[in-house]
Formats: C-alpha cells, sequence, structure tokens
C-alpha cells in the first residue's frame, strides 16, 4: 500500500495536469559542474513532489532501505559525488529515470523484473550516470524535454504531441529530459562502469535489456520507457556486454557479485501490476471501485490510468480524452479553474446533466505555443458535479479533425454511471511470490505445478527473464504471479 492516500483523481492534482505546451517545468536546481569540486553535493536527496504526486511512494521500507544503501554506495566511487536520492514510486509500468536535481526513481513495476542485483545495480548506475555526466543540464540547454512514466507519446499519441505541439505533455505535468543516442551510450558506459568498481557482474546489464525486449515483443505494444529513447536493444545489448568484459579485465578482481536469491527474497510479495482499487480497465470500460464511478473507454482506444488522471488515446495519436479532477466548489468555479490551467479561452459554457449529474460543458482552441510550428488544439471540456467532487473529461484533436473524434469524446462522457457492481470493489491486486524448485523440472513445468494457466506462461517466463524451457536444478527460485 501507498504511505500517500491513493484515492486517485483528487482536485489538487489539478495543477500538475494539462500545462500549456509553451509552459515549462519549475527551474531545477542546478548540480555542480564536471569542473567545479566533487564534494559540491546536488539538492536532489528528497523526492520531488510532483514525482509523488503523479505515481505515489511505494511504501516498502526495507526495499527502499536497499536501493538508498545501493544508491550511496554507488554515489561514493562516482565520478562527481553529491547528495543523491533514490525512491520507488508506486507505478506499475517498468520505468526508471533520473532528475536533473540528482534523484533517481525506480517504479515498482520495473523491480518486478529485475532478476537478481547486478541488473539492478547495472541500472542504477546508468541512471545515476545521466546525473553525473549532466546529461539533464545540457538538454535544458536545448530546451528539448519530454514527459516521465509512460511516455504517451509512445502509449499511443506521437502525432497529436507533434501537431497539436505537446498540449498535454506525456506524463504531464513532470519532467524529465529526452537524452540523445551519445547521451545513453555514455550512460550505459557509466553503469557498466560504476556497477564493476563496487563489485557486481554488469554483463547481467545486459541481459535485462533483453528482458525488456521480450516486454514489448510479447504485449505488442510500442518499447517500455526505460528503452524508450536509448540505442536500439539488439545493439546495446552487444555493446554493453563488451563493455562489461572490458571492465571485469581491467577492474582486477576474479569474482563478481550477481546475488540471484537475495534479491529475488527482496521482492517477495511485491504488488505486479494495476492496483485495481486505484482504477482498472475490463473489457473496454474503466471502473474505479474507491470513487465509485465507470464510463468506457473509446473501442479500439489505447489507455493509461495513473494516480492523478486516466488518458484514453485514438491508437494513430490523432485525437486524447483524458479524464480528471478539477478544485473548485461549484462547476461555474471548478470551469474557470480547467479553462485556466489548459490555456483554453471557452466558448458559451453550457449547463446540462449526465446521466443525472449536474454537468458543465464548454469549447475553444487552446492558446498557441512558442513553437511557431505547432498546431493548438481544440479542445471540448465535460464538467460533472459528483457529490462533493468535480470531474472533467477533456477531449483534445487538431481543429481539422474534431470533428471525426467528438462523437466518441460524447459517448464516453455519456457512459459516465454510478459504479454498483460488487464483483468490481472486491477485485483484488495480484504480488510476486518467490518458489523453489524442488526437483530438476523446466521452467514450464515449475510454472504449471504453481498454478500458472497457460495463457500466462509466456509473460511469467519474460518475467523470470528465462525461456520456457529453460531447465531448473533443484532448489531455484523462480517469480510467479498470483494473489
Amino acid at each position: 500500500m501507498s504511505a500517500f492516500p491513493r484515492r486517485s483523481l483528487r482536485p489538487a492534482a489539478l495543477l500538475l495536469l494539462l500545462p500549456l505546451a509553451s509552459a515549462m517545468p519549475p527551474e531545477p536546481r542546478q548540480p555542480a559542474t564536471k569542473h567545479a569540486t566533487l564534494a559540491t553535493p546536488s539538492q536532489g536527496a528528497k523526492p520531488d513532489p510532483q514525482v509523488i504526486a503523479q505515481f505515489g511512494l511505494y511504501n516498502n521500507p526495507r526495499l527502499q532501505a536497499y536501493i538508498t544503501q545501493q544508491g550511496k554506495r554507488m554515489t561514493a566511487i562516482s565520478d562527481r559525488p553529491g547528495d543523491y536520492g533514490f525512491t520507488i514510486v508506486d507505478s506499475p509500468v517498468i520505468n526508471a529515470f533520473a532528475t536533473p536535481d540528482g534523484h533517481v526513481y525506480f517504479t515498482r513495476g520495473i523491480m518486478a523484473y529485475f532478476n537478481d542485483e547486478a541488473q539492478f545495480t547495472g541500472v542504477l548506475g546508468h541512471e545515476l550516470g545521466h546525473i553525473t555526466a549532466q546529461h539533464g543540464k545540457k538538454q535544458q540547454r536545448n530546451n528539448t524535454i519530454a514527459g516521465i512514466g509512460m511516455l504517451l507519446g509512445q502509449l499511443a499519441a506521437p502525432r497529436l504531441m507533434q501537431s497539436i505541439g505537446g498540449v498535454v505533455q506525456e506524463g504531464v505535468g513532470l519532467w524529465m529530459l529526452k537524452y540523445s543516442r551519445g547521451d545513453e551510450n555514455e550512460a550505459d558506459g557509466l553503469g557498466v562502469k560504476y556497477s564493476t568498481k563496487i563489485g557486481y557482474d554488469a554483463s547481467h546489464m545486459a541481459d535485462f535489456f533483453q528482458t525488456l525486449e521480450r516486454t514489448e515483443q510479447q504485449s505488442g505494444s510500442s518499447v517500455p520507457p526505460f528503452l524508450s529513447t536509448h540505442p536500439s536493444s539488439a545493439d546495446r545489448y552487444v555493446r554493453v556486454k563488451g563493455l562489461a568484459q572490458q571492465a571485469k579485465q581491467a577492474s582486477g578482481r576474479s569474482t563478481f557479485v550477481v546475488n540471484r536469491d537475495s534479491y529475488l527474497r527482496s521482492i517477495e510479495g511485491l504488488p505486479f501490476g494495476e492496483d485495481p482499487r486505484q482504477g482498472f480497465v475490463q473489457n473496454s470500460v474503466f471502473y474505479h471501485p474507491d470513487l465509485k464511478f465507470r464510463f468506457p473507454i473509446p473501442a479500439g482506444w489505447k489507455s493509461q490510468n495513473s494516480p492523478d488522471k486516466f488518458q484514453m488515446a485514438e491508437p494513430n495519436g490523432k485525437a486524447l480524452l483524458v479524464f480528471l479532477g478539477v478544485p473548485g466548489n461549484s462547476l461555474d468555479e471548478a470551469g474557470q479553474t480547467l479553462a485556466k490551467q489548459i490555456g483554453v479561452t471557452p466558448g458559451n459554457a453550457q449547463r446540462t446533466t449526465i446521466n443525472g449529474f449536474p454537468a458543465l460543458v464548454f469549447e475553444g482552441d487552446q492558446q498557441a505555443s512558442q513553437d511557431q510550428q505547432a498546431t493548438p488544439a481544440h479542445v471540448q471540456s465535460f464538467l460533472i458535479q459528483d457529490g462533493k467532487s468535480v470531474f472533467a473529461f477533456v477531449g483534445l484533436a487538431t481543429a481539422a479533425t474534431f470533428g471525426t473524434y467528438a462523437p466518441q469524446f460524447a459517448s464516453t462522457v455519456q457512459g459516465y454511471q454510478r459504479l454498483t457492481d460488487a464483483s468490481k470493489f472486491n477485485r483484488q491486486p495480484e504480488h510476486i511470490h518467490i518458489r523453489q524448485a524442488k526437483t530438476v523440472t523446466t521452467l514450464s513445468q515449475a510454472l504449471s505445478a504453481n498454478g500458472v494457466p497457460s495463457k500466462r506462461l509466456e509473460e511469467e517466463a519474460i518475467l523470470n527473464g528465462m525461456q520456457l524451457t529453460d531447465r531448473l536444478p533443484a532448489g531455484t527460485l523462480f517469480k510467479v504471479i498470483g494473489q
């Protein structure tokens, strides 16, 4: 469970949502330059409140202490020691990222897919490398910005992001820097260097890239965010393997740490996938047990849930529909706040009802961004008064295509209703459980013997970083997903 209340779509979250395309993130505190004294600390020891607001904090003191310890060990031998921070956030997305202020974040989703300590430590070194090489500072100067989390541009809407100028920036309101291929290669090299210096087998970092590539192939979706701006997985695997071999030879060590079993035991009970209490999708309907509502998703559209919003995107990136909470003591006040936040001068706002709920509808063109080549979005907003809460659906598309998608926006909004199905209130989250092979067996046999259905065997093979035909000696630990 999160250490913070996770009643998603809380109204206070709106200030993090839907910034103008021209809006820039708060100016981060700059780390010391490479030419400064290495002891000069960064200021990233505490997690950014905006990051926690979007993802939530994963409350596992033992696992948090572990990544902090590993982070401090690695920071001490890095090229630029500083007061850096390391945090696990409560997101099922497979991702890790570093912010320019000197903080490294791991999602619980990526922690589930590591299969030994060497894999985790290599990725930790990669992210720390972005900080110590000041890649963020360089990219800030270039003003190339992209969102953190499940990058919406990869999830569903790259054309919308380009044509509308990023009206709903990926990972709305939170920012990280999109690095060049050269930066990513340098960070890989630093990850190898740092993890080897503290005694780990850095070649396992390369093995993890193969696991991520398989998650993409298995799901048929776009690349995981951690790989989104990185060189191709195949080239990267070969390159990192070579760098790891060179680092081993240069280290003078004869043995290197992997720590598979201890890592697996450390993630026993880790939540896997979405927490149904915070909302889930089933048969193209979004259900929210805690807030007690439901609504349909346009047919064929992709979606992403987070604590402060639910996003639905046309698969070719031509339209976007965002559901969120809005602060305000009345529909009119909430409408004014929303219009200001999304940069729209609303037309005639109309009062109406939606399935018995008082509602307000307005639309308009988003104000043009500083990027003169970007086309402002046409926006239609539907605000719904549900008890003491006000929620909004915000539909966006280019002016030329808006008419095509307006009926789909309206259909979703008209489907908003009270959740009464008892079966949807009692859905339980899944967790990672660690099991041990009692005899020599194959991974497929071991998973099946632990109740894994055939349709999920490949998914759990990827989770284990193995093939189903791999043989497991007696005593081998492996992961299974269950309640």
